[in-house]
């Protein structure tokens, strides 16, 4: 692979990792609710999920998945679930008056890992993605190990470090502006932002 087609799978990469969607509501969802922290756990296990999705559709699950819509729609429905989930999640959480302190939210590390990881493994379209981005860049028949951990690894390397960027712009947002104390408004629209989130996946099926 040369330089110059490695850098253009960067680019592609980094606007499909900006691009606004489930993913960066999740990763807001902790660092806003959570910490610096579990915001930032969250975009390392998301990374993960997108990396084995690129790792799998080399390995031929994209083409796979779209020779079986049924498990394919199955994944995209239960990714819409999981954020209708996470809405009512925060809609029916009992109001805190607290000030957010990062000891009293090391409780929730394990949720956040969890929430990263799930909201990238639940979205099959990464696999279809990947499919249709590698085989612009690769010749399967002259593919090797070396070129797919190089491919795997960008993509990783990317996605993570984008949403370690929005965990830390996060708090230094919160500190910019004083926010230190829950606000329900703002609970509420994040709620109706998954909730929405899931209705547009579903639509989109």
């Amino acid at each position: 692979m040369t330089l110059s087609v490695w850098l253009s799978l960067v680019v592609i990469c980094m606007m499909g990792a900006m691009s606004p969607g489930p993913s960066l509501a999740v990763v807001l969802k902790h660092s806003i609710h959570g910490s610096m922290r579990n915001g930032m756990l969250a975009a390392l296990s998301h990374g993960v999920g997108v990396g084995f999705y690129a790792a799998a559709s080399l390995l031929g699950l994209g083409a796979l998945m779209l020779q079986l819509p049924t498990v394919y729609q199955v994944l995209v429905y239960l990714g819409a679930a999981y954020l209708a989930y996470l809405g009512l999640k925060i809609l029916l959480a009992k109001p805190a008056t607290d000030k957010l302190h990062v000891a009293q939210q090391s409780g929730h590390a394990l949720q956040a890992l969890q929430d990263g990881f799930a909201i990238a493994f639940l979205n099959p379209k990464l696999a279809v993605f990947f499919l249709a981005l590698f085989s612009q860049f690769i010749d399967p028949a002259n593919l090797t190990l070396k070129m797919g951990l190089i491919m795997c690894l960008t993509v990783f390397v990317i996605d993570t470090g984008w949403y370690l960027l929005v965990a830390l712009l996060t708090e230094l947002s919160r500190k910019r502006f004083g926010f230190t104390k829950p606000s329900p408004w703002l609970d509420k629209a994040l709620a109706i932002v998954f909730i929405a989130l899931a209705i547009r996946v579903v639509l989109a099926v």
